[in-house]
């Protein structure tokens, strides 16, 4: 196993409170795989190594499951892209993530592809095995 391949972490992420969900939604939300550092930030040297192995699957209370890749943007944004999709257009972008730390309890936004900044709360972030 390589050091890059040694930070890989499944990170989950369900919807916050906001004005429709005013309790969260435990039924909304995304879980992906991507190279964490020692401070859970997104580590860009390993995931280029890793890129192909970096998933998102994003659920979302009665819809079809959209399933892709994490993505570096021009800039040093991340995002994440959906193969059924294709478009970058229609990718969802992750506010700041590239200084956020993902770590059970920290908060984060997205920008969806509705064009609506979403917060969501980090469930959970577990080794891969």
């Amino acid at each position: 196993m390589t050091d890059a391949e040694k930070m890989l972490r499944r990170v989950r992420l369900e919807l916050a409170r906001d004005h429709e969900f005013p309790s969260g939604s435990r039924e909304r939300g995304y879980d992906f795989i991507a190279p964490l550092d020692d401070k859970g930030q997104i580590d860009l040297a390993a995931w280029k190594e890793l890129r192909d192995r970096c998933r998102v699957r994003r659920f979302w209370a009665h819809e079809k499951e959209e399933v892709g890749h994490i993505v570096h943007k021009r800039g040093g944004a991340w995002a994440f892209h959906y193969d059924i999709h294709g478009d970058p257009s229609q990718d969802e972008a992750g506010f700041r993530f590239e200084r956020h730390a993902f770590v059970p309890g920290e908060y984060v936004s997205i920008k969806e592809q509705d064009g609506v900044l979403r917060t969501f709360r980090v469930m959970s972030v577990r080794e891969i095995d």
